[in-house]
């Protein structure tokens, strides 16, 4: 395995460091794109969740390629894979693992359960009691899971890809609202294009191609931190808050975007960044980022759902209506900062 970006090239200056980033992980949506053929977007959307040390939900009808997204994602980042299978009968210990007697030991020992892998694909999350989303819950947030009362720390990285079906909902345990705003993203897999399908066709109608490591875990670590020191000016953060103070005052809305909404999309758009290979957030990333990053966490009335509006209709309201305002140097020019007016009106 050769990677372009090592875990010890934590000294590089910035711009350099930012042209180096951007070329592993081009590297790593080339690999990835090697397996899955579909819409470039979802893979780079996957990437920059798991540079923000996110989570993604992803819907969509079976037999679009989710799977194959997902595990080719996983061999790309050198990371361990594992799948999970929910089940209204799967129980928390299936997640989690459990402590088993070992006659030959004369004691008990722990069990790992699937969590425990740098990549986790929940299958139909949505099919599985409260209880056992619960768990899934933990681990997603704190990157632990307790066991018997014990607490063990899970692999870095860890990455929960969950997907849910949302077409067939008979015999299903919709996921809460608490659950819901941790996972960072909410990407929809459509059906490919006319092309895409031939090219699948062409792709897989002899052997499944594998995508090979670019990464090793602590390249993705190195990544991450990197991710993580991209700049983010004022206006950034005001435009990211404003937007999502727009939800909560909208009139369709009855639960608008919480501050860990605010907060994801600024990660979010720091990874975009890093993709792109720059050291700093734009207003387009933020743009770019705010249907799958906000739209799942809104709830919409129960009037407005019945007249079909969508929570992405919402997002794409606040994009148009609340204007990005850059600092005014003048107002503000002892401190080398200004102000950020986002309040709707034009900009004098």
């Amino acid at each position: 395995m050769t990677s372009a970006y090592s875990a010890d090239d934590a000294s590089r200056p910035h711009d350099d460091d930012a042209a180096q980033a951007r070329a592993t992980l081009r590297g790593v949506l080339a690999e990835v794109g090697r397996c899955f053929v579909g819409s470039g977007e979802i893979p780079e959307l996957i990437l920059t969740c798991l540079l923000a040390r996110g989570h993604v939900l992803l819907e969509g009808v079976p037999g679009v390629a989710k799977t194959t997204l997902i595990k080719a994602f996983a061999s790309a980042i050198g990371g361990a894979f594992k799948r999970i299978q929910f089940t209204p009968d799967l129980l928390p210990s299936d997640i989690t693992g459990t402590y088993v007697m070992s006659p030959r030991e004369g004691g008990f020992h722990l069990r790992m359960g699937p969590i425990f892998a740098h990549v986790v694909l929940g299958d139909e999350i949505n099919r599985a009691p409260a209880k056992t989303q619960s768990a899934l819950l933990e681990a997603m947030q704190e990157q632990q899971v307790t066991i018997d009362g014990e607490t063990h720390r899970l692999p870095e990285p860890f990455f929960v890809l969950a997907t849910q079906n949302p077409i067939e909902l008979e015999g299903t345990y919709p996921l809460p609202e608490a659950q819901i705003d941790r996972f960072l993203m909410r990407i929809v897999v459509g059906y490919p294009s006319t092309d895409d399908e031939l090219k699948i066709l062409r792709t897989y109608a002899t052997s499944a191609p594998e995508a090979r490591a670019v990464l090793s875990p602590a390249d993705v670590l190195t990544l991450q931190r990197r991710a993580a020191e991209v700049f983010v000016d004022d206006e950034i953060y005001a435009y990211a808050v404003a937007l999502s103070n727009f939800t909560r005052t909208h009139p369709r809305v009855a639960l608008g975007a919480s501050p860990r909404a605010s907060l994801g999309l600024v990660l979010a758009a720091r990874a975009r960044a890093l993709i792109d290979g720059r050291n700093f957030v734009s207003p387009d990333d933020v743009k770019k980022l705010a249907r799958p990053v906000l739209a799942h966490r809104l709830v919409l009335t129960a009037e407005s759902e019945a007249e079909g509006v969508t929570r992405e209709q919402v997002v794409d309201e606040a994009l148009s209506r609340v204007p990005y305002r850059r600092v005014d140097a003048r107002s503000d020019a002892s401190h080398g900062h200004g102000s950020v007016a986002l309040a709707g009106r034009e900009r004098p």
